[in-house]
């Protein structure tokens, strides 16, 4: 997304937080894409023939921020990271209706060694990234806000940065640090599991 769509979907964010129906029906088109992004990159941890498509979860979260009645929206950013922690309750909630395993069963668990690839990765588990991530929101919640920023919103680390109101270099040492914690509960999950 280039600098003046950003400029327009911020404005266009400010015009329907208070109450601009317009705005809303404008700033569709530019949104979707990167909403059907972040969709991806969570769906694309699921099991084959999982039965909430990546549309479907777009759709979802949409219709929520839509009803969500009128939030402030600081800018595109803030907008994106709201929809990603959005897509991963609707997940979360998914996986715990249909009965799945708090730490494993038949579902796999992740492997965070490379942050890039790991949005990748075919066999994340998402209940236990969500334990993991609950686990370090309390232990440093700045860093957990990262790892939701950036791996699953897909934001750049400056615009993590400015969401969080902190400087990109401290979002590069928390994304570090956030990858190694979420690494060592995750693997205690599965040594935990196989015991």
């Amino acid at each position: 997304m280039d600098i003046s769509s950003t400029h327009e979907v911020t404005q266009l964010l400010k015009a329907w937080s208070v109450g601009d129906e317009a705005a809303l029906e404008k700033l569709t088109p530019l949104v979707y894409r990167q909403l059907h992004n972040i969709a991806r990159r969570y769906m694309a941890g699921e099991r084959p023939g999982h039965m909430l498509q990546t549309t479907a979860l777009v759709n979802e979260a949409y219709l929520r921020l839509v009803d969500s009645g009128k939030v402030n929206w600081q800018d595109r950013a803030h907008f994106f990271a709201v929809s990603a922690q959005l897509m991963r309750r609707i997940l979360i909630d998914f996986a715990r209706s249909r009965g799945y395993l708090k730490r494993g069963g038949a579902v796999p668990h992740i492997s965070l060694e490379e942050a890039p690839s790991v949005c990748n990765e075919p066999d994340v588990n998402l209940l236990a990234l969500d334990d993991a991530l609950k686990a370090l929101s309390a232990v440093d919640e700045r860093k957990s806000k990262v790892v939701e920023l950036k791996f699953f919103g897909g934001l750049s680390v400056e615009e993590t940065a400015e969401v969080l109101r902190v400087s990109s270099d401290t979002v590069v040492r928390d994304w570090q640090l956030a990858k190694l914690w979420l690494l060592r509960e995750l693997s205690r999950g599965t040594t935990s599991h196989e015991s």
